[in-house]
């Protein structure tokens, strides 16, 4: 259980910290890494890195969105299919950046796996 939880922080850490510098995939990157150096077993490889990077993306673009009164958010939900709701396009936008942060961290752990055979 302690293994999950630092995983977990170490992989919203370092998707923060990658996000100042890189692009949108950055969180993708902090997913990889922790998954090489925290082995984790099970659903638990994909799951803590999509936890970590929902609360970061919809946290973040919570943030954003509030900044200015959820203008953009509601124009872009009316363009999607989301009936104008900016907060399912907060969900819908985390959702997203952790089913890829939830992928790239079962790639990390298959690459792993790969190097030690």
């Amino acid at each position: 259980m302690k293994i999950k939880i630092l995983n977990f922080i170490a992989t919203l850490v370092l998707a923060v910290v990658f996000s100042f510098f890189l692009p949108w995939w950055s969180a993708m990157l902090a997913a990889f890494i922790t998954a090489v150096v925290f082995s984790l077993k099970g659903a638990a490889v994909f799951f803590m890195p999509f936890l970590a990077v929902f609360v970061f993306w919809a946290g973040y673009s919570f943030l954003l969105a509030n900044g200015n009164d959820f203008i953009l958010a509601k124009k872009i939900a009316v363009l999607l299919p989301l009936g104008g709701s900016p907060f399912l396009l907060i969900l819908v936008t985390g959702i997203v950046g952790a089913l890829a942060a939830g992928v790239a961290a079962i790639f990390g752990k298959q690459c792993l796996a790969l190097v030690k055979k």
